[in-house]
C-alpha cells in the first residue's frame, strides 16, 4: 500500500520552493471532468510510457491523484518499479481535495487556458467578432488571417481563407506572411487562448500592423451561423524571413524586457547536471526542423503548444526549462511567455549547435517499458478465435473502437483490466490484444498477467486482422458513455457540430479565472508589460 499525503500537506507542497510532480493518473475523460489546478494528466493506461518524459529525475517528490479507487496506489507501485523514490498518493483522491474546500477544474490545459484569459485582461488585447470579420470579407477589406493552432488542427477545420501559422512560429514567419504595415492581421484558433496569445505575441514584438484576436475562434464562427473550411492546406512558407536581423532584434527586446537568461554551454551544462533540480531541454521549432537536426537528447516541444498546453510537456513544478532554436528568434519569444506563466526559463546562446551533454532522448521520452510482449501470428490468431480458444480485446481508444472494431472483440482500458478479469468465471488462458503499439500492449499485458491470464499476445491494429480475413464492424453506440473514461465529451464534441458543447466550452474558458484561488493565480507574472 502506497504512502499517502493529506490535502493540506499537498497544498503546502504546491506552494513551497521545492520541486514537486503532481500527476493525475485517471484517464482523459475522468481528468477532464474535474481535477486539481496544477495536476498534470498522466493516465494509468500510458503511465510507464510518459512518466520518464514528464518527470525525468527519479528523486523528485511525486504525488499521484485518482478517484479514491486504488488506481493511484497501483500506479505508485509501477513508478517505484521504474526507480522513483518519493511516491505518495493523495489520501481520498479528488473528492478529498474538494471536501477540503478546494476547487476541481473541468477541461484540459487549465493553467495555460487561465493564463490566456489573464493576458487578454492585462494587455487589453484587441479582438474582432466573427460577424465583423465576415463583413470585412464581404466589402473586400484587406486583412491577413492566421491560424495559431497546429497544422493538423488547421487541416481539420478552420475559418475560410485562414493560413496556418502556429503561434510558436509567428515571430520567425510573420514578415513572409504580411504584405505591408497597413494590412490588419487577425489570429484565430478554435476558441480563445491561442487567438489571444498569438495576437499579443505580434503586439509584444512591436509589429506595425493592426493586430486582433478573432473572438471565440472557429467556435465563434460556427455559432454565428458561418461556414467553416475543412481540409485546408494553406500554411506558412518554409523560407526564413528576408530581414532576419530585424526579427532577432524584436525578439531580443522581449528577452531583455523579461530578463530571460541566455546561457552559454558551460552555464547550460551546469543547469543540466545540477543535483536536486529538474531541467527540461526543449527544441521549440517545427517537427520538420527537429527531425532534420537538433541537439542530441533534446525533446521536441513546438513553441505554440508548449505555451498553450504546458502540462503536456513539463511535469515538475519549480523545474527549469532551456529552449532551443537555431536562429535566436523563436526561443526568446516563447521564453517570454513561459516566464509570464511562472516558469524558470532560459535560452541557449548557440541554440541547437551548443555542445551540451544530455541524457539519451529515448530514455527521457519513455520509449522503454518494463515488459515485453509477443506479436501474434494473425493467421493463427484467427483460427484460435474461430474455435473459441482465445479472447480478443481491443485496447485502442474508445473513439477508434466505435469507428470500427473486429467482430467478437471487446473494448477494455488498462485501469479496468483487474476488474474485467475478476468478473470472468475463470481467467482466460489466452488473450489477444488489438493495440496501436507494442509498448501500450505490453503495459496491458503486465496487468493481465498479474490478474491471472497466462498468455497474452498483441495484434498490430485492426488492419492486420482484416487482411487475415477476420470481419470488422462499426457501431457508434457499442459503448455506454460512462464506460468511455478515455474520452472527454464536452471538449471534443464542440468540433463535431455540437453547438451546445461549443457554448459550454467558451463559457468554461471565460469562467476559469473566477474559480481560481489566490495561490493558484499567484504563479503568473503579468505585472510588467513590454515597453
Amino acid at each position: 500500500m502506497a504512502d499517502t499525503i493529506s490535502p493540506a500537506t499537498l497544498r503546502h507542497w504546491l506552494n513551497d520552493d521545492a520541486e514537486v510532480a503532481l500527476f493525475d493518473v485517471r484517464e482523459a475523460g475522468q481528468f477532464g471532468e474535474g481535477h486539481l489546478f496544477f495536476a498534470v494528466p498522466l493516465p494509468y493506461s500510458r503511465l510507464e510510457l510518459d512518466a520518464p518524459r514528464l518527470a525525468p529525475r527519479k528523486e523528485v517528490r511525486l504525488v499521484l491523484v485518482d478517484d479514491g479507487d486504488g488506481i493511484a496506489s497501483l500506479a505508485a507501485g509501477r513508478l517505484e518499479a521504474l526507480g522513483y523514490r518519493q511516491v505518495l498518493v493523495l489520501d481520498g483522491g479528488v473528492q478529498a481535495w474538494q471536501a477540503a474546500g478546494h476547487t476541481l477544474f473541468k477541461g484540459v490545459n487549465v493553467p495555460s487556458k487561465t493564463f490566456g484569459e489573464l493576458v487578454e485582461h492585462a494587455y487589453a488585447t484587441p479582438h474582432i467578432s466573427a460577424t465583423e470579420l465576415e463583413q470585412w470579407r464581404r466589402v473586400g477589406k484587406r486583412f491577413v488571417l492566421l491560424d495559431g493552432r497546429t497544422l493538423e488542427e488547421h487541416h481539420q477545420m478552420t475559418i475560410p481563407g485562414s493560413v496556418a501559422c502556429p503561434n510558436g512560429e509567428l515571430a520567425y514567419r510573420i514578415s513572409t506572411l504580411v504584405p505591408d504595415a497597413d494590412v490588419p492581421v487577425v489570429i484565430n484558433c478554435a476558441g480563445r487562448t491561442r487567438s489571444i496569445l498569438g495576437a499579443q505575441t505580434l503586439r509584444n514584438l512591436g509589429l506595425a500592423n493592426p493586430v486582433l484576436a478573432l473572438e471565440n475562434g472557429t467556435q465563434g464562427w460556427y455559432l454565428s451561423g458561418l461556414t467553416l473550411e475543412h481540409g485546408s492546406k494553406a500554411r506558412y512558407p518554409d523560407q526564413p524571413p528576408q530581414d532576419l536581423e530585424a526579427a532577432r532584434a524584436a525578439a531580443e527586446r522581449l528577452r531583455r524586457h523579461f530578463a530571460i537568461p541566455v546561457l552559454d554551454a558551460a552555464q547550460a551544462q551546469a543547469w543540466v547536471d545540477a543535483p536536486g533540480r529538474t531541467t527540461y531541454v526543449l527544441d521549440i521549432r517545427s517537427a520538420e526542423e527537429f527531425q532534420a537536426a537538433t541537439l542530441a537528447g533534446a525533446i521536441h516541444a513546438p513553441g505554440g503548444q508548449l505555451i498553450q498546453a504546458t502540462d503536456q510537456y513539463v511535469g515538475v513544478r519549480k523545474s527549469r526549462l532551456i529552449l532551443l532554436d537555431h536562429e535566436q528568434v523563436r526561443a526568446p519569444v516563447v521564453a517570454s511567455w513561459l516566464y509570464q506563466l511562472g516558469l524558470e526559463v532560459a535560452v541557449l546562446a548557440q541554440g541547437i549547435a551548443t555542445p551540451l551533454r544530455l541524457p539519451a532522448a529515448t530514455a527521457r521520452a519513455g520509449q522503454r517499458v518494463p515488459a515485453s510482449i509477443r506479436q501474434a501470428d494473425v493467421q493463427l490468431a484467427t483460427r484460435l478465435l474461430k474455435h473459441g480458444q482465445a479472447v480478443l480485446l481491443d485496447i485502442r481508444s474508445s473513439a477508434a473502437y466505435l469507428k470500427e472494431h473486429a467482430l467478437t472483440s471487446s473494448w477494455l482500458i488498462r485501469p479496468r483490466i483487474a476488474g474485467w478479469v475478476a468478473a470472468q468465471p475463470t481467467p482466460p488462458e489466452h488473450v489477444l490484444l488489438v493495440a496501436d503499439s507494442a509498448e501500450a500492449a505490453a503495459l496491458a499485458a503486465l496487468d493481465l498477467g498479474e490478474a491471472g491470464v497466462k498468455q497474452v499476445e498483441w495484434i498490430d491494429g485492426l488492419a492486420s486482422l482484416q487482411q487475415a480475413g477476420w470481419p470488422s464492424t462499426s457501431n457508434p453506440t457499442a459503448l455506454p458513455q460512462a464506460e468511455r473514461i478515455d474520452y472527454l465529451f464536452f471538449v471534443h464534441d464542440r468540433h463535431a457540430g455540437n453547438a451546445e458543447a461549443a457554448r459550454q466550452y467558451l463559457a468554461w474558458e471565460t469562467a476559469l479565472v473566477g474559480q481560481c484561488s489566490r495561490d493558484e493565480l499567484a504563479v503568473f507574472r503579468l505585472d510588467a508589460l513590454p515597453l
